[in-house]
């Protein structure tokens, strides 16, 4: 594919890619801490994207804010991070080349609209479920003026392994219907930069929070789409606040503080099944190890 025409690197690539919509707090700290300790074990490269793409979410400051607290823990990336903000051209060319295969079509749907259209065919949403698109725009416009762009979804099962939460399986067009790749205000959507990013960064292994899982399906269809590999998947254990749902800026999550790395650690060593640490890192990355080792052929001691 296209999406800026890089070559993949050799061996394992992990990733690590907040959106600096405020500091790191716990949650977040256990999916960087797994993720850097994946690719250490794997003996690969660790990186660090700032997804900075929503730009009306973003507050100012808290992309060094979160790479100063990755620092204090160690947590310290092989290359120099790489902002969303400055790649609008690479999700530009993925986009022509779907529209070009006729993958891609424009959309003059408001959210009204399809809430509008579901409820007409007497389909309903929950509070935290998919709005799914009802294909309204399939065809053309009907004269309306376009609003976004949608990915055209073809049926069936999208089936894929995730490492930790085993066979996984989603029915894109009938949970989710054709998706937004570029947004009603001119941003990208999330599902179209990550997987442009991931691909030219040539990540092969994934590994983020449990709550992203649901996104996997989507990506996988693009990454088809538009040529690309598919990497590996691992979803990590949530945080969940005292509401009991992911821990998270919304629901009163507080910024990490890192003047102690070592408590921080330990306790996102905790949820990802590690136990106390002695040490920051080393000793993370033997029980790490030691967790997946089937997954890294390691000879039993």
């Amino acid at each position: 594919m296209a999406a800026g025409g890089a070559t993949a690197a050799a061996g394992y690539v992990g990733r690590f890619a907040p959106s600096p919509t405020g500091p790191l707090h716990a949650g977040s700290l256990v999916a960087a801490l797994a993720s850097w300790l994946d690719a250490r074990a794997h003996g690969g490269r660790w990186l660090v994207r700032i997804e900075d793409v929503d730009a009306p979410r973003c507050v100012a400051g808290a992309a060094e804010t979160i790479l100063q607290q990755l620092a204090d823990c160690k947590l310290v990336p092989d290359e120099n991070p790489v902002r969303q903000s400055q790649r609008s051209g690479f999700y530009q060319e993925a986009l022509a080349q779907l529209v070009g295969q006729g993958r891609a079509y424009p959309c003059a749907c408001s959210r009204k609209d399809i809430e509008l259209a579901l409820a007409a065919q007497g389909r309903s949403h929950g509070r935290h479920a998919e709005l799914v698109y009802p294909g309204t725009c399939r065809a053309g416009l009907g004269g309306r003026a376009p609003r976004a762009w949608r990915l055209r979804v073809q049926p069936g099962m999208v089936v894929w392994q995730d490492r930790r939460l085993g066979p996984q399986r989603q029915d894109v067009q009938r949970e989710v219907g054709d998706f937004v790749l570029k947004r009603a205000d001119g941003l990208w959507a999330y599902q179209l930069a990550v997987v442009v990013d991931d691909a030219q960064q040539g990540i092969t292994q994934i590994v983020r929070g449990e709550d992203l899982a649901d996104n996997t399906a989507r990506q996988i269809l693009l990454q088809r789409a538009l040529g690309l590999r598919t990497p590996g998947y691992l979803h990590t254990p949530l945080v969940l606040g005292l509401n009991g749902e992911k821990l998270s800026k919304q629901n009163g999550a507080h910024a990490l503080p890192t003047y102690d790395p070592l408590l921080v650690l330990n306790r996102a060593a905790r949820v990802l099944g590690l136990g106390e640490q002695a040490g920051p890192l080393a000793q993370a990355l033997q029980a790490w190890q030691a967790q997946w080792r089937a997954a890294y052929n390691l000879p039993r001691d």
